[in-house]
């Protein structure tokens, strides 16, 4: 449970997404890699709605590890056919030069573009990259990937997805949620699903193919997967009382999940193919926010079976449980890193929740966040940052921070107040 309830793709559904994110850098990291990207020339006609360079920088700023040399400094604004001059971009301090075109061709384009290491005076690679013109957004991210893989060793996220949840309150019986899938910088949001009722714990299948969520469908809530491609809609339970908080395991075969059905809230593992229930844990106190680690031998979870919520580890082969941790009066939803070498979790310190990372084999515990009321933390695929939810003014919004805590990102929606937020992995 959320810290306030503990206190008291292809497919898209054909509805609008008003709860659009915007980018707020509020901390990056102490030095930046200096990367320019020049204006990709174009050619063949026409005009597109995205500025492949504006978006391609914005996504290596976002990261942290990247600050962007401003266009009304540049020297000079190349194409890729023509001779770069190392000594303009020195002039100005960049360290990295991306220079690119887009080509048009009848209903196709081809986007040209190359990375050149300015002190090194030499081009450290160039691609083409062929594609339709509404799929320039893709080939942006795309970029941004290959570019930031190159400069950092670590797989990019850019290309990657966010689910997030947003609330309309007209009034308080008047009220609309909406479960949105985005690109990972807030842009193209597009509705799953809508309802009047709350949407909670949306939970990505590791192929990002499928999402789990709760929601009401009718009277009585319930757990659903909703298959992305096809719109398809399994569910998955829909029990008298708690039906809340899936996870889906390491295969995407099972979910882990809180039902409260037999009186007391406990986990419980549904196999997605039979619907054959098999029941985690048996004890008197709350157990729930489950998560399974990276190779499918273990489930985080949180239980109040200490006296105040704490996270435990269950052994799925021998049911065993043990705590994790000890420091603080109040550590829940956690959620492994893609190494399982760490886990993230909301801490609560100084009557402040805050996200926390604590590497399990040292146990040293680290801060991340400075914000207030922050909960649901969702690992990155590459490990690098996490997002968030936090508040301002009472109004739910989003954040990223770096997994060292000294990069922070605010992702506040435009129109409306969103929460619980979920980041894909990498897809094929």
């Amino acid at each position: 449970m959320r810290p306030l309830m503990w206190l008291v793709l292809a497919f898209f559904v054909a509805l609008p997404a008003r709860a659009e994110l915007v980018i707020e850098i509020t901390r990056g990291a102490e030095n930046p890699i200096k990367i320019a990207v020049v204006p990709f020339q174009v050619t063949g006609g026409g005009a597109f709605d995205v500025d492949l360079a504006r978006l391609i920088e914005s996504n290596l700023e976002r990261s942290g590890q990247f600050i962007r040399v401003r266009r009304d400094t540049m020297l000079s604004l190349p194409g890729p056919d023509d001779t770069v001059f190392y000594r303009d971009w020195r002039a100005i301090d960049s360290e990295y030069t991306v220079i690119g075109s887009v080509v048009k061709e009848g209903n196709e384009l081809v986007v040209r573009y190359g990375l050149h290491d300015v002190y090194g005076e030499r081009l450290l690679f160039e691609e083409r990259v062929p594609g339709a013109p509404d799929t320039l957004r893709d080939i942006g991210h795309y970029v941004s990937d290959r570019i930031y893989e190159a400069l950092t060793g670590l797989k990019g996220f850019f290309s990657t997805r966010l689910l997030y949840v947003s609330a309309e309150r007209r009034s308080e019986k008047d009220q609309t949620f909406k479960l949105i899938l985005s690109d990972a910088d807030g842009g193209r949001p597009r509705t799953v699903f809508q309802s009047s009722e709350p949407i909670l714990s949306p939970a990505w299948s590791p192929d990002g193919s499928r999402v789990a969520y709760m929601s009401f469908r009718g009277k009585r809530a319930g757990i659903y997967v909703q298959t992305l491609a096809t719109g398809e809609v399994q569910q998955v339970t829909s029990f008298s009382g708690l039906n809340s908080a899936p996870a889906f395991s390491p295969d995407g075969r099972k979910l882990v999940m809180t039902l409260s059905k037999d009186g007391n809230p406990e986990l419980y593992v549904a196999n997605l193919r039979t619907g054959e229930l098999e029941r985690m844990t048996n004890h008197f106190a709350i157990d729930t926010e489950a998560s399974w680690s990276p190779d499918g031998r273990s489930i985080l979870f949180t239980s109040s079976r200490g006296g105040k919520p704490q996270l435990y580890m269950l052994n799925v082969a021998d049911q065993s449980v043990k705590r994790v941790t000890f420091d603080g009066d109040y550590n829940s939803n956690g959620a492994f890193t893609p190494d399982g070498e760490s886990i993230v979790f909301v801490h609560r310190t100084n009557n402040r929740f805050h996200i926390a990372r604590m590497n399990l084999e040292t146990r040293e515990m680290q801060i991340l966040t400075e914000t207030d009321l922050d909960e649901s933390p969702s690992v990155a695929p590459n490990g690098t940052m996490l997002i968030y939810a936090t508040s301002d003014e009472g109004r739910g919004l989003l954040g990223l921070v770096s997994m060292d805590g000294r990069v922070r990102v605010r992702l506040p929606s435009v129109t409306e107040s969103v929460r619980e937020p979920a980041w894909s992995p990498f897809f094929n």
